[in-house]
């Protein structure tokens, strides 16, 4: 039998007051992971947030978000093999019509995500030490992404 030790801080409240919504436009400049949390950390000091949740939304089909390790730039690296590897550009796919990288992009974006959640606690993303938020490109051309960022909680006066 192994011996566990758990904790958890005293809990925290705040009536939420405001809903602030901005767009993001990021222009990438080809497959890749490119970190947006300078950004959305830059939306919530813009919008005085204290306490509550910022959405991160991808009004996109070919291009995702993650929460990933930031600190070793191999992670990265070995993320984009292992998404390769589960969906190929020449595994015979029928959806072609953009070129053989669209429907392997699809399939990236499914087995990721289109939005994120993240909670605010005093101003900050509640984000580890090593954790940052990425767009996912996954076209091998350059494209416009369109990033929704929404914050819903308390702000500061």
């Amino acid at each position: 039998m192994s011996s566990r030790t758990i904790t958890r801080s005293t809990s925290s409240s705040a009536v939420a007051t405001r809903i602030v919504s901005s767009r993001l436009t990021v222009q990438t400049s080809g497959a890749g992971f490119i970190d947006i949390t300078r950004d959305v950390d830059a939306f919530l000091r813009e919008a005085r947030a204290a306490e509550g949740a910022v959405t991160v939304f991808i009004r996109h089909t070919s291009a995702s978000l993650t929460i990933q390790e930031n600190a070793d730039p191999t992670v990265l690296l070995d993320l984009t093999t292992a998404l390769d590897r589960a969906a190929p550009e020449n595994a015979g796919w029928r959806h072609d019509t953009e070129g053989p990288d669209d429907m392997p992009a699809h399939i990236k974006t499914m087995l990721t995500a289109t939005s994120l959640q993240i909670p605010v606690l005093d101003g900050d993303m509640a984000l580890g030490t090593w954790q940052g938020i990425y767009l996912i490109e996954h076209r091998a051309r350059p494209h416009r992404r369109e990033i929704v960022l929404q914050f819903i909680g308390a702000t500061r006066d």
